[in-house]
């Protein structure tokens, strides 16, 4: 390598350097904000576990080091802490990880009630008003309703094999597989019938909100997936988004099933989000 070359790549690699040294927020900590948190621990990073009504009841905060100028979080709606790649590699650059425990509630009312109550209790505890939404499997069902009812209140939505019509799981009525036990909760917390349930609207019948708001979708989709098919899913719903309109990204793992969740390693899909969010 000559010595001019050899310059052009240490240059090279001094603004790629800068370009992941963002601005803090160095006065601001959202651990005063959090009464009677209990302290735990993230990979390193402390984690706040606290139980309070209004801000959903059972929540979890994960804080990066150094708080990143606008506070960005990512927002988790179901198993906390599984294939965390992606939160670590958001933490590293100063986003906040919060999780609202909506188990066994399934997109339903109670679930948007929860997260109604936590969002607006972290935009008042100083976080941005808009951020992005995580789901895995099931937790498909809660980010897309939600994001739905609150366009203007989501950076962007990433969902990982999710779960965008409960007829095809844990309903199993199509080539998903069924879950007795899910099933009957669910019918349970949308109080509905069997019957009234197959012919439910589904998350992915209500995306005209979001896709009039251009609110970008990341999908990342294991093709041979057959506990919550992909052609009945995630990539129905990419269709759907893409035809009214709505920004979309699909990462497709062609010889991948339900698991592992995740993309690896996960830069672009941690870069389509934050260049979303606007960071």
């Amino acid at each position: 390598m000559t010595r001019f070359s050899s310059l052009g790549f240490l240059l090279a690699l001094s603004i790629s350097a800068m370009a992941e040294v963002a601005p803090a927020d160095q006065g601001y900590s959202i651990v005063e904000k959090l009464p009677d948190a209990k302290l735990g621990d993230f990979h390193g990073y402390s984690r706040y576990d606290l139980m309070h009504e209004d801000a959903g009841g059972s929540v979890k905060v994960v804080v990066p080091r150094v708080v990143r100028e606008g506070r960005p979080w990512i927002w988790r709606a179901r198993f906390f802490g599984h294939q965390p790649a992606l939160d670590l590699q958001l933490l590293e650059r100063g986003w906040h990880v919060v999780y609202c425990d909506v188990t066994n509630l399934y997109g339903s009312d109670e679930a948007m009630a929860r997260w109604d109550r936590c969002h607006a209790y972290f935009v008042k505890a100083g976080l941005s008003s808009k951020p992005v939404l995580e789901g895995m499997s099931r937790g498909g069902l809660p980010i897309f309703r939600w994001a739905s009812r609150n366009p203007d209140k989501v950076a962007a939505v990433y969902g990982d094999n999710p779960v965008c019509d409960f007829r095809t799981w844990p309903s199993g009525i199509a080539s998903g597989k069924r879950s007795e036990a899910d099933w009957k909760r669910l019918l349970e917390v949308w109080k509905l019938t069997d019957e009234e349930a197959t012919k439910h609207a589904q998350v992915i019948d209500g995306l005209e909100p979001l896709a009039k708001a251009k609110v970008p979708v990341a999908l990342v989709l294991g093709l041979k997936d057959d506990v919550v098919p992909a052609a009945e899913n995630g990539l129905r719903l990419a269709e759907r988004y893409a035809e009214l309109g709505g920004p979309v990204r699909v990462w497709k793992k062609p010889e991948a099933g339900h698991h592992p969740h995740g993309l690896h390693p996960p830069d672009e899909l941690r870069q389509f989000l934050m260049q979303a969010a606007g960071f």
